[in-house]
């Protein structure tokens, strides 16, 4: 089976892939976690889960007819461990530029697994920027996406790169079990 070459691996520098993957932004970077879903007002409790995770990026045909080298298209494929023991889906769409050094990103991907002992699915929603090197991360539970157990959690989750492994603290707020 032959290897299709995707434009976006020839013109990502490693420093786009370090931003697409989740490299450490700074606290200053971090939007402040979301206000608890009005119906959870009273019985809300704020938590923080952290852990390891493994992720696989796959390129993905581009949409359309015309592929554009500067533009690309993932798939995401991730495994949690630790606090949120959960697989997650998703797709990455990313933008190059002729700066070394500039890039941004925007990904959505569909948690599904157990988060300190309760189990359901959520919607995380990813926006990476890079200006000359200079990373911004935010990455937010999408409003109204948890299922079953973890139905009405909101958040925010950072992501930190150390020595090649991958973790993740998810700063979040759900109802009171």
């Amino acid at each position: 089976m032959s290897r299709m070459r995707h434009p976006l691996r020839a013109a990502v520098p490693v420093a786009a892939l370090l931003l697409c993957l989740g490299a450490p932004t700074p606290a200053s970077a971090q939007t402040p976690l979301p206000e608890p879903h009005p119906t959870q007002k009273e019985a809300a409790v704020k938590a923080r889960a952290s852990g390891t995770f493994d992720v696989r990026l796959n390129p993905l045909d581009a949409y359309g007819s015309a592929a554009d080298p500067m533009l690309g298209r993932m798939s995401i494929d991730k495994t949690f461990h630790g606090d949120l023991e959960a697989t997650s889906v998703g797709e990455m769409l990313t933008a190059m530029t002729s700066v070394k050094g500039s890039a941004g990103y925007v990904a959505v991907e569909r948690v599904s697994g157990t988060l300190q002992g309760r189990t359901g699915t959520f919607m995380l929603k990813h926006d990476g920027t890079m200006a000359r090197g200079a990373q911004q991360l935010v990455i937010g539970v999408v409003p109204d996406s948890g299922t079953g157990e973890l139905a009405g959690i909101t958040g925010t989750m950072t992501i930190d790169i150390a020595d090649g492994k991958h973790s993740y603290t998810l700063e979040y707020t759900l109802a009171a079990q």
